[in-house]
């Protein structure tokens, strides 16, 4: 028979780390639901227990991949607003012309309104320009100028930390390969190692304590394997 103890704690353990798998999943459907657009209320994604292989990465990927990226995309359009501000900057050292036209009419029958000779005109240019500002203009250049920096260099390092993100995730990929095969011949071995004792416990030859010890070796193994192939993905 089973020792009292330990075969409860191990399957209550083992219900509790369930839940904490579906819970986590849920929370992954609903991120996936936040990227694509759609409410995470009405997604759903139908559980797939197949093992999922990582696709083979080009060796030649382009990089106007990382554009993809929130972080870039943003980076990139901070860039680009600043540089607009430059622009308006330096519109404010023009002066503005502001073109004032006037028109009315001399008869004061109603018939010969709509004659041209009726109509008189009052053009005039009004050139309107602060000529003098005590600096403000040139300090707005400046500090466009200073956050069009700023952005640039925020960009530049949103790039560099992509970067150094795709490399260090590509150099890892074939270590991860390698420990997954491992550590799948060794949940392999580890099931077999189940079957065996559990045959050997049903014959009378171990006590269930082998058999308990078996199903943890075997579960431990597993997990990790499911966890190697979560950290490739």
């Amino acid at each position: 028979m089973p020792p009292p103890s330990r075969r409860p704690r191990q399957l209550e353990a083992t219900r509790t780390h369930d839940t904490d798998v579906d819970v986590t999943r849920l929370q992954l459907q609903h991120a996936i639901a936040t990227l694509i657009g759609d409410p995470a209320s009405t997604f759903t994604l139908p559980p797939n227990g197949s093992a999922v292989t990582p696709p083979a990465i080009p060796t030649g990927l382009p990089s106007q991949l990382l554009e993809r990226r929130p972080d870039i995309a943003a980076a990139e359009r901070r860039v680009a607003s600043a540089n607009a501000q430059i622009c308006v900057a330096l519109a404010a050292f023009f002066p503005d012309p502001v073109l004032s036209a006037s028109a009315g009419l001399e008869s004061t029958f109603f018939a010969p309104w709509m004659s041209e000779p009726s109509l008189f005109w009052s053009l005039g240019s009004q050139l309107a320009g602060t000529l003098f500002d005590g600096g403000r203009r040139e300090a707005g250049l400046q500090g466009a100028t200073a956050q069009y920096d700023g952005a640039v260099a925020d960009y530049r390092q949103s790039v560099l930390v992509a970067f150094q993100q795709v490399e260090d995730n590509r150099s890892a990929s074939h270590p991860f390969a390698d420990e997954a095969a491992g550590q799948q011949r060794a949940a392999t071995s580890a099931d077999l190692s189940l079957r065996l004792t559990t045959n050997r416990f049903k014959a009378g030859a171990v006590s269930y304590l082998d058999v308990v010890t078996a199903q943890t070796i075997a579960l431990a193994n597993c997990r990790i394997a499911d966890q190697i192939a979560e950290r490739r993905l």
